[in-house]
């Protein structure tokens, strides 16, 4: 197999995911490291960038599979308008980081950037569960919410490309301290972060429903995860599956604001947490129903799982660069 390929890098609060992906979304060869911490420097994180994409440069050559001609880069962060710089970064340290000029010394294709979840929805608007869809919004839960816009085949950045901000709306007002300064914001409720510190919080009470959650991890409530949890809620347990639940609630509330403001045809929900599927979209959208302006009377978006899983924002930060888009 040859051809032109894009190299796609997703940047996540836990993970730094690459992939050399073809014209059609597939994806032929990957690498992956861990997000350095957050107190590191930025040159840290460049360094991670930079390695995920030597090794995939190394193994599309090595193995025949075609040329790279493009990197494109999806951040967990505000990137501004010129696609080149990180303004701000909740879970990493970038503070007006000039990534792309700093990039562009050691990576010899051009270079991309992009907040990982605009990649992510322009991926499932072309390549997975929002195929033909008009308005689409994608909703990612994982460390956080991110969250990007498709409108007739177009990323909707915004005027100063902060746009898709969904996790830092305000919910609860007054509410939990979120990592971007503010109180209240729907990632503290709607998130993996929100699903481990609800269990961690049952354990720390001394609550005897979460005694099964705490022999799954050998006793020790910091080996709890989000995959852990939706394992248990999968298999049954029935305090992983009411922590669920109440994950999804809190997504139907914020999803009923944005399609009050957005009319969107078509949510598709993605990142780690959806891969709890029914447990979390079922109350997601029983709660979006209830909450949804004008229910009875007006057209109900889809809401719709996410078919690229966690590879989407790879795929479209490829795709985009590829495209020059």
């Amino acid at each position: 197999m040859s051809g032109q390929l894009a190299i796609g890098i997703d940047i996540g609060g836990t993970k730094v995911a690459g992939g050399a992906v073809d014209a059609s979304g597939t994806v032929l060869a990957r690498s992956r490291r861990d997000t350095p911490d957050r107190s590191k420097s930025p040159e840290v994180v460049e360094n991670t960038i930079v390695e995920v994409v030597d090794e995939l440069v190394e193994t599309v050559r090595s193995d025949g599979l075609g040329e790279v001609v493009a990197v494109g880069i999806g951040a967990a962060g505000f990137v501004a308008a010129d696609r080149a710089t990180v303004v701000f970064a909740p879970h990493l340290s970038w503070r007006h980081e000039p990534l792309r000029e700093a990039l562009a010394r050691r990576v010899q294709v051009p270079i991309t950037v992009d907040n990982d979840a605009n990649a992510a929805a322009w991926a499932e608007w072309k390549f997975g569960a929002a195929r033909g869809e008009t308005h689409l919004m994608i909703v990612n839960l994982g460390t956080g919410i991110g969250g990007g816009t498709v409108i007739d085949g177009q990323v909707q950045r915004g005027r100063y490309g902060i746009a898709g901000e969904f996790g830092h709306m305000q919910v609860v007002p007054n509410g939990l301290r979120c990592e971007c300064g503010n109180k209240g914001c729907w990632e503290q409720y709607a998130s993996g972060n929100a699903l481990v510190r609800e269990a961690r919080a049952l354990i720390a009470a001394g609550s005897p429903v979460a005694e099964d959650l705490l022999s799954g991890v050998g006793g020790d409530p910091s080996k709890l995860t989000g995959p852990l949890i939706t394992a248990a809620a999968q298999s049954g347990d029935p305090t992983a599956i009411e922590l669920l639940a109440e994950i999804g609630e809190w997504l139907g509330v914020g999803i009923a604001n944005l399609a009050a403001a957005f009319d969107p045809g078509t949510f598709v929900i993605g990142g780690g947490v959806s891969a709890a599927g029914p447990l979390l979209l079922d109350p997601a959208r029983e709660m979006f129903r209830r909450q949804l302006t004008g229910r009875g009377y007006r057209p109900e978006a889809k809401i719709v799982a996410a078919e690229l899983g966690n590879e989407a924002g790879l795929i479209g930060a490829a795709d985009l660069a590829r495209l020059g888009q």
